[in-house]
């Protein structure tokens, strides 16, 4: 998958959150992966001192193991969402790099 680490992909992430019902807290603590995931609260807290890229990482990571009805989603968000979780895993020995483009 392939686009910007910047802060509007970050931006655009926090609404996807925002609109699964999703709440994102950006607090400092022992995170061994990076993140928790309180799932009853519907609440993922995330390394403040993660870097712009390392947020976005994180955040993708997340989307494959929380609950998220698609529905309560908007279209786009929609579209962008099921980009993000077809995207392919990085594996050296198949695909050599390749990447796919995903809209912003």
């Amino acid at each position: 998958m392939s686009f910007k680490y910047n802060a509007n992909t970050l931006k655009k992430l926090e609404e996807l959150y925002e609109e699964a019902r999703y709440t994102i807290r950006y607090e400092k603590g022992n995170f061994n992966s990076g993140y928790c995931v309180l799932e009853e609260r519907r609440v993922a807290v995330v390394n403040k001192f993660l870097s712009t890229e390392g947020r976005i990482n994180v955040l993708i990571e997340i989307l494959p193991t929380i609950t998220i009805n698609e529905q309560d989603l908007s279209t786009e968000m929609q579209k962008w969402y099921k980009q993000l979780l077809d995207k392919p895993i990085a594996d050296d020995s198949d695909n050599k790099g390749i990447q796919t483009q995903i809209d912003l």
